[in-house]
């Protein structure tokens, strides 16, 4: 016989994750070009905003440095492209990731893997700290384009043929996503997902039973920094140009704010926080051109006070967010016993 909680509880998530894939497969051949573009690139930020959902939302570490991995990333393939001229996407994308993984890896060494373990605001300020010197030293170096950034990239290529920025880059970009969500989902629900569950909610407690935290944490923290630099890849050849500005603790911030508002530690929450920042940024400076980021900073600033779980949390229960993992009955991964 099931328990009363079993019976009140309904999985939401799975729902609005196929909703939206559903949505999401004929899209392109139902709006105009102009909304396939921005799709994409919502597709492509949108990987981005889950590489920080990972090392926030699932480990509890505050990074202000993906977009340290995103622009390095992004510039390291234009480089490529340009000085060897290779453009197949077979290269330069899974080039692009191991960049940012490389860069996330060597961050941590500094900032998590030393002799004691860092807290929070540490991270935080750390990771701020080298996404804004990389992006002065970007600015100030003429090698990659200095304040001017490196522009014209030619376009991807796949067995000869150009992936032309549309149909086909949508559901290049699609694909890599679905990809990288279901194996990021599967993550967090592996035992290794219930290690970060626990560091989220009891750190000294896992560190307690012999978990050596920081080796997590380094690990967590470098793959995010995989999915960045996948997502700075992309997104430097979808808008044909990558800049200090893709660098630097501007996009950082604005991808905390994608989670924050999306609803941070249910993966999707992300991707939906992504969707509606850009879509409301545009409407809004269709009709203020100067004062709509003080509308949408206020719109923000009232979701993150009075709905800490962001929109995620009208829908997703505490339970479903962070998870049972196999116990049917059970209490969350981390409640209090």
């Amino acid at each position: 016989m099931k328990k009363a909680s079993d019976r009140g509880f309904r999985r939401v998530l799975p729902w609005i994750e196929g909703l939206l894939l559903i949505a999401a497969l004929p899209l392109p051949w139902i709006v105009e070009d102009f909304w396939t573009l921005f799709v994409t690139k919502v597709l492509i930020l949108g990987l981005l905003a889950i590489s920080f959902d990972l090392v926030w939302g699932y480990a509890g570490m505050m990074s202000f440095g993906q977009a340290l991995f995103f622009g390095v990333a992004g510039y390291v393939s234009a480089l490529i492209a340009t000085q060897l001229e290779i453009t197949s996407v077979l290269v330069l994308v899974p080039v692009a990731a191991v960049v940012g993984l490389v860069v996330a890896f060597l961050l941590a060494i500094i900032i998590i893997l030393g002799k004691r373990p860092p807290s929070m605001v540490f991270v935080a300020l750390g990771t701020l700290t080298g996404s804004y010197v990389v992006e002065r030293l970007a600015r100030g170096w003429s090698y990659v384009g200095g304040q001017n950034g490196i522009s014209s990239l030619p376009r991807l290529t796949i067995g000869g043929t150009e992936i032309e920025e549309g149909i086909v880059f949508y559901y290049v970009a699609l694909a890599i996503l679905a990809v990288t969500y279901v194996l990021v989902r599967l993550l967090v629900r592996s035992q290794f997902g219930l290690v970060l569950a626990g560091l989220r909610q009891q750190e000294s407690r896992i560190a307690f039973f012999g978990y050596k935290v920081q080796n997590y944490k380094g690990v967590v923290f470098s793959l995010a920094g995989f999915i960045a630099g996948l997502s700075g890849g992309l997104y430097a050849f979808h808008e044909g140009f990558v800049g200090p500005g893709q660098l630097g603790p501007v996009l950082s911030t604005q991808v905390v704010l994608y989670a924050l508002f999306g609803g941070v530690g249910t993966l999707i929450g992300p991707i939906v926080g992504v969707g509606l920042i850009e879509l409301l940024s545009y409407i809004l400076s269709q009709y203020w051109e100067t004062g709509w980021p003080i509308v949408l900073g206020v719109l923000l600033l009232v979701i993150v006070v009075f709905r800490p779980t962001g929109l995620m949390g009208f829908v997703v229960s505490d339970r479903e967010r962070i998870g049972s993992f196999g116990r049917p009955g059970g209490t969350n991964a981390g409640d209090k016993p």
